[in-house]
């Protein structure tokens, strides 16, 4: 027999989206964020869940549930749910979709914004790292983290070209990835890196003297400001909703951080567009002195903001310019 939800969870699940999103017009289909949603609301979202059926589900599921059809299901059929790591962010074609990898201690709720921003007809996947629903260990290698991936992303898409973006520790990752589908002679359409460098202990000595005064000088002019956790905490600005998702994401974080230090990247035999913020923070201030020996074509472009800014703030030219190269991986 089919299953049928309990029209009282399913009453229950709509009351709770209709007073937190104030609306009435709401479908089972319904997507959370396309009807107002965002992460700090799925905080609230989760707990009235948690108080009205007794089930207590960490509020980042909502990638995995975004409609109260699916939430009702989970609520009465949890260990029913297949998790996949392939987050829509943008629907559109799926024909070539774009797959987006976030930085250290990030998810996809923080490419929400520029993915509405990115004009191209495919969809836009974010990459959401394993264990950060509480469920599972995370990663502890980079060629971890790319296979998990790519498991996923094979059964979407079986052959390319693909299109990789990857943000900070996700350029690593899916650099990797794209390594792994060119020994599968598979074609990459776009591998972009935003911001991505390895660990200082994977640099030259000259670069690490190089960095180390750079990280003084910047971390001198930067005294008694707070540290920023917004994106890093997947979008989160409250200190409620940080704590609420803190331990799933501070063992994802802890486990990233020791892939990370680990890592040493190999010769890519392909074509790289690297985007670098302009305003130097902590990280390498030349992409080309670091990556040149490491790409076989290396292309870098400047775009404003800082490493985080420019995600955050300066999300439309970043979209642009994000625009720009998809098409011309289109055409090609």
């Amino acid at each position: 027999m089919p299953n049928v939800s309990s029209p009282s969870t399913v009453e229950l699940v709509t009351k709770i989206w209709q007073r937190l999103l104030q609306t009435s017009e709401l479908g089972a289909d319904d997507n959370f964020f396309d009807v107002g949603g965002d992460s700090a609301l799925a905080v609230q979202l989760f707990a009235e869940i948690a108080q009205s059926c007794g089930r207590q589900f960490p509020p980042v599921m909502i990638y995995h549930v975004p409609t109260i059809a699916s939430q009702v299901e989970l609520i009465e059929q949890p260990s029913q749910l297949e998790l996949s790591p392939l987050i829509p962010l943008k629907s559109g074609d799926q024909d070539r979709p774009v797959f987006i990898a976030p930085g250290l201690g990030g998810g996809p709720a923080e490419f929400l914004e520029l993915a509405n921003h990115i004009d191209v007809p495919q969809s836009i996947y974010g990459l959401q790292p394993k264990g950060i629903e509480g469920i599972g260990d995370p990663s502890q290698r980079i060629e971890e983290m790319a296979d998990f991936y790519l498991q996923a992303i094979r059964q979407l898409q079986p052959h390319g070209p693909y299109n990789f973006i990857g943000y900070s520790l996700g350029g690593l990752v899916t650099l990797e990835m794209a390594r792994t589908l060119l020994t599968s002679n598979e074609r990459i359409g776009l591998l972009l890196l935003l911001d991505a460098y390895p660990h200082i202990n994977a640099l030259s000595a000259s670069q690490r003297l190089l960095l180390l005064a750079q990280r003084a000088r910047y971390r001198l002019s930067n005294f008694g400001q707070p540290e920023r956790t917004d994106i890093r905490l997947g979008g989160l600005e409250s200190a409620d909703d940080i704590s609420t998702f803190a331990p799933a994401f501070d063992r994802v974080r802890a486990a990233s951080y020791t892939a990370l230090r680990d890592y040493r990247p190999s010769f890519y035999p392909g074509k790289v567009k690297f985007l670098r913020a302009a305003e130097v923070s902590e990280f390498p201030e030349d992409p080309v002195a670091v990556w040149s020996h490491l790409v076989a074509d290396l292309e870098v472009e400047t775009i404003p903001g800082d490493h985080l800014g420019m995600l955050t703030t300066h999300y439309e030219a970043l979209a642009a310019l994000l625009t720009r190269y998809l098409k011309e991986a289109a055409v090609v």
